[in-house]
C-alpha cells in the first residue's frame, strides 16, 4: 500500500520551496501556493495529489513488467538516485546521460556489450596477457564505462518511463524521450514546464532531503509493483 506523505513530513523535507519569483515558469502557476521573501511556495496538497496519481502509476507500470530509467546526475541526486534504483533494481543514470542513450539504443547497447566484454576478460585473467601499461589501461577503460554504463548493463531495450529528478539539467535526456515518445515522470519546480511531464510530482528538486524523500517513494512504488507482478 503506498503511503502518501503527510504536509508536515512534505515540509520538513522542504517540498514546498520553489525557485525565486523571477525564475517562474508561468504553466506551473496551478501548483504554486503563495510566494515568500521572493521565492515561490509550491501547494503541497497539490503535491499529495499528484504524487498519488505518479505513484500509483509507477506500481502499475512495473507490476505489468514495464522498466522505468532513474536519471539523476546532479551531485546532490547521483548517489541517492543510484542506491534508491539498485534497491528496486531498476536501471540506472547518475553519472552522464550519453547523447543517443534513447534514440540511439543499438549504438549504446554496443557500447554495453563492450564494457561486459572488457570485465569478463579481466575476471578470467585473459588481460593478464598484456604488458602493465595495457593493463592499467583497460582498468581505466572499465572504471569509465562503469560510471557511464554500468547502471543501465541489463536494460535490454529502451524503457517504458525514465524518472527525472531535475529536468532542467537533464534537457537532452528530456529531448530523446519526448522523440521516442517514452513517458517521464518527473520533479516539477517552479522554474519547470510542466508540459514536459507525463507524471507530475510538484517539488523542490535541488534539497538533498527532498530529493531523498521522493526517489525512495518511486523506489517503493517499483519495489511494490515487482511483488504484485
Amino acid at each position: 500500500m503506498i503511503k502518501i506523505p503527510s504536509i508536515q513530513e512534505l515540509l520538513q523535507a522542504g517540498v514546498h520551496f520553489g525557485h525565486r519569483v523571477s525564475r517562474w515558469h508561468p504553466k506551473t502557476k496551478e501548483f504554486i501556493y503563495t510566494s515568500r521573501g521572493g521565492v515561490h511556495i509550491i501547494d503541497l496538497e497539490k503535491t499529495q495529489a499528484k504524487l498519488k496519481e505518479t505513484l500509483e502509476y509507477v506500481r502499475d507500470l512495473s507490476a505489468r513488467g514495464g522498466t522505468i530509467l532513474f536519471l539523476g546526475t546532479k551531485h546532490q541526486a547521483s548517489e541517492i538516485v543510484k542506491k534508491y534504483a539498485i534497491d528496486c533494481n531498476t536501471p540506472y543514470i547518475t553519472s552522464r546521460w550519453l547523447g543517443g542513450t534513447l534514440t540511439n539504443f543499438s549504438a549504446i547497447s554496443a557500447l554495453v556489450k563492450h564494457f561486459q566484454d572488457l570485465k569478463a576478460k579481466q575476471a578470467s585473467g585473459e588481460l593478464a596477457k598484456y604488458t602493465k601499461k595495457e593493463q592499467a589501461d583497460f582498468a581505466k577503460e572499465i572504471e569509465d564505462l562503469e560510471s557511464k554504463v554500468g547502471g543501465i548493463e541489463r536494460m535490454t531495450r529502451i524503457p517504458d518511463a525514465i524518472f527525472v529528478v531535475d529536468l532542467k539539467k537533464e534537457k537532452t535526456a528530456v529531448a530523446e524521450a519526448q522523440v521516442k515518445k517514452v513517458p517521464i515522470i518527473g520533479l516539477l519546480d517552479t522554474n519547470v514546464n510542466p508540459s514536459l511531464i507525463a507524471h507530475i510530482i510538484p517539488s523542490n528538486d535541488d534539497a538533498v532531503k527532498t530529493i531523498e524523500l521522493m526517489v525512495k517513494l518511486v523506489a517503493d512504488a517499483v519495489a511494490e509493483g515487482q511483488k504484485l507482478r
